[in-house]
């Protein structure tokens, strides 16, 4: 659970998000996203995946919320880069499945590959192709951030492993500081002075990612969302320091009736 500091530094968050506005994918491919997310609901094998992902738990923020945002998102990326592809629904649900499982080892050194390890030993329960199996793990074992990651051979293969990355990286943009930091510290109970003592420094790491998505839609989208996110993190610091520097001043005043030294 939140304290009261980061309970108010969170509304504080979505407050300022809200001021920042929507990125641009969300307005512009409206129509692909409410595709995907048709061809999430309800899908069996989907479900079946949101259930054993659950399993796994939060996963240092990454949780249900992650996951799922990821899989519409990824599954979206597909259906405008894949556009012509005559199994383009059949893509799609591999998208979903991708963006669900990603982060099942989010809380492993080198995660991306451990979890792709571990999504072949779930998938061999799915009715899936070998080779859809295969596009799913080498998608996940690609996701993670500045990293060296394999470029495959097959086109539909590589489609889905640069959709689940650019998925995975719009998350750094509002959504890393209206819910993924505060999942973060919330069970690490990290005073709110100290998470600000590393702010900006982070700030860093989420301008890195602006240059580096893979997909033709993704690096036209993809600087909106972290350019965004790193206003919210820049206005959320201003507004946090502040409010911090206010209470330190008012702790150090003397008591009412304090009788002053002359």
């Amino acid at each position: 659970m939140l304290s009261k500091d980061y309970v108010e530094a969170r509304e504080l968050s979505e407050g300022i998000a809200r001021a920042v506005g929507s990125p641009r994918f969300y307005i512009e491919r409206h129509a692909e996203l409410e595709r995907s997310q048709a061809l999430f609901d309800g899908a069996p094998l989907v479900e079946k995946a949101l259930r054993l992902a659950a399993g796994y738990g939060d996963c240092l923020g990454h949780g249900q919320s992650h996951v799922r945002k990821v899989a519409i998102d990824t599954g979206a990326l597909v259906l405008i880069e894949g556009a012509g592809d005559p199994d383009l629904p059949r893509l799609v649900l591999l998208a979903h499945l991708a963006g669900l499982l990603h982060d099942i080892k989010r809380s492993e050194k080198d995660h991306a590959h451990r979890g792709a390890e571990e999504a072949a030993l779930i998938l061999k329960t799915f009715p899936l192709r070998m080779a859809e199996n295969r596009a799913i793990t080498q998608a996940i074992g690609n996701h993670e951030a500045f990293r060296t990651y394999e470029t495959l051979a097959d086109p539909r293969a590589e489609l889905l492993s640069n959709a689940l990355y650019d998925a995975d990286k719009f998350r750094w943009g509002p959504d890393n500081f209206t819910e993924t930091v505060w999942a973060m510290v919330a069970p690490r109970r990290i005073p709110l002075r100290v998470l600000m003592a590393h702010f900006l420094p982070g700030l860093e790491g989420v301008r890195r990612i602006r240059e580096t998505f893979r997909t033709p839609t993704g690096r036209r989208y993809g600087p909106d969302f972290i350019d965004r996110g790193l206003e919210i993190g820049r206005r959320l610091h201003e507004a946090l320091m502040q409010k911090i520097d206010a209470e330190g001043v008012e702790a150090s005043r003397p008591p009412r009736g304090t009788p002053e030294k002359g």
